[in-house]
């Protein structure tokens, strides 16, 4: 765990920093630092289904698909969904669980994977950047929302070892590493590995404010334009997990060469982020739209579906991105969540909120 120095030592500015950061340009105001999230973009109505069905009541949240583990990203999705939702207790519920049971490394990152079958519950005590970004950056938002100096410290704390452990300078290139270990230039014979899917653009330019001793801005644009170096086969879309060993972005060892589950969430994560530059994300509205209009897992090689992603979660997805380019109103059948497994409607509150912040009027 990360020791707290000087916890309260200066903390007003960077409160009134972030705050500026997550607040809404007005008339003699400037224009927002971020793109961050807005809370209240998620109604009651909506957040509680979620709530209900994947936290507990000690602020876990649990991956139903997957032998009910939790993760890292998973707790940071419940923080970021709480905060859009306005619900400060069950914040502090999974906070909680996020802070006694998975903040168990020496360096303040959290583990990546919480096991309710398996004693002890954490067998691998490696991160996830995911994970660790996201909640950082909720913590900042509910640090400024609620004003809580004490989330607004712990956010600091966390960016700041992020930057120092996982932000690295690969070639001309400012990379997210997956996690500590195992994905860098000295563990793996394609190394450095990195999944696109990790960039939260959104979060960025708060973690600018916690952390400015790392370059964030640089991080961001070269990860969009690792989205398009990163174009493979006829689909030209990214793989879930590519190499920079060499001279070109290339699908990376022992991983399948496909665009998947992770790497759905790449253009959901430019749209949170406002960025909606079509050179970015047709290619992703051109595969998918050759599948009735559904996200699927891809094979790289010859572009062919190997798996459609039906659920409405993923088709959210789908529909903000067809919103985001061209307009298009977002179904009403997909209006109302329909929820069964945790990670299609976690994608699902993800992007209709994007979609009520950025482009209300598709709703």
């Amino acid at each position: 765990m990360i020791r707290r120095r000087h916890a309260l030592r200066g903390i007003a500015p960077f409160l009134a920093a972030i705050a500026m950061a997550v607040m809404p340009a007005g008339p003699g105001r400037a224009a927002p630092l971020s793109q961050s999230a807005r809370p209240g973009t998620l109604t009651t109505r909506q957040w509680l289904p979620w709530r209900d069905r994947f936290v507990t009541l000690d602020g876990r949240v649990v991956d139903n698909a997957n032998k009910n583990v939790s993760h890292s990203e998973g707790q940071g999705y419940g923080l970021l969904l709480a905060v859009l939702a306005e619900d400060r207790e069950a914040f502090t519920r999974i906070w909680t669980f996020t802070r006694s049971e998975l903040l168990l490394r020496d360096d303040g990152l959290a583990v990546w994977r919480w096991d309710p079958n398996s004693n002890p519950h954490v067998a691998d005590i490696n991160d996830a950047s995911d994970g660790d970004v996201l909640i950082a950056y909720s913590l900042a938002l509910a640090g400024s929302f609620w004003k809580v100096p004490a989330w607004s410290e712990m956010a600091r704390e966390m960016a700041t070892v992020i930057g120092e452990k996982l932000v690295r300078r690969v070639g001309d290139r400012t990379v997210l590493l997956p996690g500590v270990e195992g994905f860098g230039a000295e563990d793996r014979s394609d190394g450095p590995v990195v999944n696109l899917s990790y960039w939260i653009f959104e979060a960025m330019p708060v973690l600018a404010h916690l952390a400015p001793g790392t370059n964030w801005d640089e991080l961001s644009a070269d990860g969009r334009s690792l989205v398009e170096e990163a174009r493979f086969g006829p689909s030209k879309l990214p793989a879930d997990w590519i190499s920079l060993r060499g001279a070109k972005p290339a699908p990376a060892i022992g991983f399948n060469a496909q665009f998947g589950y992770d790497a759905i969430r790449i253009p959901l994560y430019l749209l949170r982020a406002g960025i909606t530059d079509k050179g970015l994300l047709a290619p992703f509205s051109r595969a998918w739209e050759q599948e009735d209009g559904a996200p699927a897992v891809i094979a790289l090689a010859d572009g062919r579906a190997i798996e459609a992603l039906n659920d409405p979660g993923y088709r959210m997805v789908a529909a903000a991105l067809r919103c985001a380019l061209d307009h298009r109103p977002i179904p009403a059948s997909l209006r109302e969540p329909t929820l069964d497994l945790y990670y299609p409607s976690t994608l699902y509150l993800l992007a209709l909120s994007a979609v009520a912040q950025r482009f209300p009027e598709c709703l």
